[in-house]
């Protein structure tokens, strides 16, 4: 009788301190930002090749070729992809430069044309003439809303599925620091109810440093999470921002510059076509950032892709670092195979001493496996969760008096309140057993990694291409519609600088004007108010 009363508690004792000596191993693992400084690029294959499309020429480095692969902590990863948006950088320094230098042309002939008049003849001018201008102003015009409307459309699309891309990166990181938080607090509870009977033992040490340790990772995983969610929440709020503001200021400017032009409001209208031409820019400025955002979008996707395939060799470990995580898998792997054996050998012992009334659940398989499925126990087993509630069925400590022990055996209170301690803690690891298996084999950053591959990075890809392609679409149009305006209203200036001889016409004799236009103007000879 006294071995058997003796050897379950022990044995369930030496279970519970197996498991929790085993996660002392984990306080070894690097805490995240030691592993970002040690993370291996995903873009780079045993064999030196390239996995992605991150070759490119670095102006960070003389536009040599950059060959770090995907690699977001790399500034010359970024300076690479940025580069690669050039062709509307390089369009909208033409379009400026061209704008800056037309108006100091113009500034100069004032300057030197100041005081001087000069006759200029007015030619007939047919209705075409007039009307021509007009329709061409109208039709850009026309173009220019649309152009305007794709791209705002486009990249509220894109500003919507980018966050939900974040949120979803993010959680993750978010949903693996409360894992280990959950764990944490399981050893925690270990450790307070060990201490009640044990005192401050080794095994108590072990868990409170160990829960320590193992919290201040989640601290720096939960940390970091917070800080890049408000750096790239905020990157992508400026960008879509940003950009719906200049559309819309673009989209009211032509719309007031045709209602202005054809009320013939010109001064007004001037200032107008100054501001479009500046708005021209910007949209040719546009067009190259979301070029270069198309081309990230597909690098993220690619490595993302990659880490499916390879979670233990990708640069995507800074979210989670799934290659150090391998040391706590072979751990967890040993956790398992421990409480099988252990179990095993506590049933042994109660079918020697008591026969086979009862056994206690394993929730492992056999080896080799051991997965985690306490489903598949004897419904006639017991949960080790619900091992206080049978002792207290059947046994009593020497210290609960005869009152309340009820005919129940016998034993040592200081083992009666061990085992109840360590079989409620340790049923508490095993519910969590599930999510830190999970977070081991790099799970959770799969299934959300999996969730954007299916869900999300066809869309991604496709609503800024759409950004970019309506972009590139209204700085044309807005070139278009800008150089109509000026040449319509320079050959206004032209024609009515100075005073101006209007030609005999049917033997009519000829008017002369000092200042101002006659009341013929229509669309470009109309009067400057």
């Amino acid at each position: 009788m006294s071995s058997g009363n003796g050897g379950c508690p022990n044995h369930i004792l030496l279970l519970a301190l197996i498991f929790a000596l085993n996660f002392t191993f984990l306080s070894g693992l690097p805490t995240l930002s030691e592993s970002g400084r040690r993370r291996r690029l995903f873009s780079v294959n045993d064999s030196g090749g390239h996995l992605d499309d991150t070759v490119r020429a670095d102006p960070l480095d003389g536009l040599k070729k950059y060959r770090g692969g995907y690699d977001v902590t790399n500034k010359h990863y970024w300076s690479s992809t940025a580069f690669t948006g050039f062709p509307g950088y390089i369009l909208a320094a033409i379009w400026l430069f061209s704008g800056v230098g037309y108006g100091g042309f113009l500034l100069v002939r004032m300057a030197c044309c100041n005081g001087r008049k000069k006759a200029n003849i007015r030619l007939p001018c047919s209705n075409n003439c007039h009307l021509w201008p007009l329709l061409f102003a109208v039709f850009f015009t026309v173009l220019a809303v649309l152009g305007c409307g794709l791209v705002l459309g486009g990249n509220a699309k894109f500003h919507s599925t980018a966050n939900t891309v974040i949120d979803i990166i993010i959680d993750t990181a978010d949903e693996a620091s409360d894992t280990i938080y959950t764990t944490t607090g399981a050893m925690k509870e270990m450790s307070t109810s060990l201490g009640r009977v044990t005192g401050n033992s080794q095994a108590t040490r072990f868990l409170t440093s160990t829960s320590e340790r193992l919290d201040k990772q989640a601290d720096d995983i939960h940390r970091q999470a917070a800080k890049n969610r408000r750096l790239i929440d905020k990157g992508i709020k400026i960008v879509y921002i940003v950009t719906t503001v200049a559309i819309s200021l673009t989209l009211t400017t032509v719309l007031a510059l045709l209602a202005l032009g054809v009320l013939k409001f010109q001064r007004i209208a001037r200032i107008l076509i100054v501001l479009c031409w500046i708005f021209t820019v910007i949209c040719w400025l546009f067009f190259g950032i979301y070029l270069f955002l198309q081309n990230f979008a597909g690098d993220t996707c690619t490595a993302l892709k990659g880490f499916q395939e390879d979670p233990y060799n990708n640069s995507l470990s800074s979210i989670l670092p799934c290659d150090e995580l391998l040391s706590a898998k072979s751990v967890l792997s040993d956790v398992s195979a421990e409480i099988y054996d252990m179990v095993n050998e506590v049933n042994l012992n109660i079918s020697t001493s008591y026969g086979s009334f009862v056994q206690i659940c394993n929730p492992f398989s056999p080896p080799p496996s051991h997965d985690y499925q306490p489903w598949d126990c004897p419904p006639s087993s017991i949960p080790i969760g619900n091992i206080p509630r049978m002792l207290r069925l059947l046994v009593c400590p020497d210290d609960a008096g005869g009152e309340t022990c009820n005919g129940g055996i016998l034993v040592a209170a200081n083992e009666y309140y061990t085992v109840e301690a360590y079989t409620t803690s340790i049923q508490r690891l095993l519910d969590v057993y599930p999510g830190m298996e999970s977070l081991v084999e790099c799970q959770t950053v799969k299934d959300a990694f999996g969730e954007i591959l299916e869900s999300h990075c066809g869309p991604l890809k496709r609503y800024v291409r759409i950004v970019w392609a309506s972009a590139a679409f209204l700085s044309i149009v807005m070139a278009a519609l800008v150089l109509v305006w000026t040449v319509g209203a320079a050959h206004s200036l032209r024609r009515h600088s100075g005073g101006s001889v209007k030609p005999q016409d049917g033997g009519r004799p000829s008017e002369t004007i000092e200042s101002g236009v006659t009341k013929d103007e229509t669309f470009e000879g109309s009067e400057y108010h």
